[in-house]
């Protein structure tokens, strides 16, 4: 058998229960309850919020279309589920924006409300008021966090515009990561879950650099600006200046820098002044360097 692919890995990383329940989630259009049910221990079918007990998709000749109800999956619920999974997996944080996308696509369409996407914003804006405690008790937490937040502003959307809420959290995130504790830190997180595919995950393409399936905060912070740098600094140039001088200020650290974290910093800056692009020779030079 082949390896999974990244949509299958990102359901499969969850139990059985929670495989369900997202599965409900995005299941577009109709997000149908009877695709979401299972057998509880009790007896009954439901992973809803109302108890359908003749509901189920091991039943399908009791299930009818009275219980397509958008309403019947617990979307905070799911919200929940993808955060806390998103901070412990970092394979699964770099794409479950996603997985959010669709969602919220799906419970628009169906249902023109937008429980899934208020319990995700309320959700990432508790762990970004946190960001510190959490960088203190879990470096790889952090670094998933990081991840995700920038993954979400990726993908979510308001009249085809990046959400100006999320704005000045990444770029708090981004500048926590240029710090000179943080450049310095060598500590190394987020391997991947055995027997997946780490194919894209760092400094393998232009588009999503790559050096190694573990990530340190520089290899983060570089990561994200080349996913989300050129969408900030439209948003805000002034911040994106200002990193960038944290960033040249960090590159010519006189102690505590790695070779290959210079490399990675100049590698940005670079990215940066060609217009968020890699030249030829860029390319040539940075990626074999970084092989090497």
């Amino acid at each position: 058998m082949g390896e999974p692919s990244r949509e299958e890995y990102k359901i499969q990383s969850f139990d059985a229960e929670t495989q369900q329940l997202l599965k409900t989630a995005l299941k577009a259009p109709s997000l149908e309850c009877t695709v979401a049910c299972f057998e509880t221990e009790d007896g009954e079918y439901s992973v809803c919020q109302r108890s359908y007990s003749n509901c189920s998709r091991l039943m399908p000749s009791r299930c009818n279309t009275q219980y397509r109800d958008p309403g019947a999956v617990d979307l905070e619920k799911v919200a929940n589920v993808i955060v806390d999974h998103s901070l412990q997996d970092c394979v699964f944080s770099k794409e479950a924006g996603r997985m959010c996308y669709a969602i919220i696509q799906a419970e628009s369409k169906q249902a023109g409300q937008s429980v899934f996407r208020r319990g995700l914003l309320n959700r990432l804006q508790q762990e970004y008021q946190a960001r510190e405690q959490l960088r203190a008790r879990s470096l790889q937490g952090w670094v998933c966090y990081v991840t995700f937040i920038c993954n979400i502003f990726d993908y979510l959307r308001v009249n085809n515009m990046p959400m100006m809420a999320l704005v000045n959290p990444v770029y708090d995130c981004l500048f926590r990561l240029a710090q000179p504790d943080s450049l310095s830190k060598e500590e190394e997180v987020g391997g991947p879950s055995p027997g997946t595919s780490t194919e894209g995950c760092r400094m393998d393409s232009p588009a999503q650099p790559c050096v190694s399936p573990l990530l340190t905060e520089v290899d983060c912070l570089v990561l994200q600006l080349h996913r989300v740098g050129e969408q900030l600094e439209k948003m805000n140039g002034q911040r994106m200046d200002e990193l960038f001088v944290l960033i040249r200020d960090g590159f010519l650290l006189p102690t505590g820098l790695s070779s290959l974290a210079q490399l990675l910093l100049l590698e940005i800056i670079e990215f940066r002044a060609a217009g968020w692009k890699t030249t030829p020779a860029a390319h040539k030079y940075y990626y074999s360097e970084v092989s090497d």
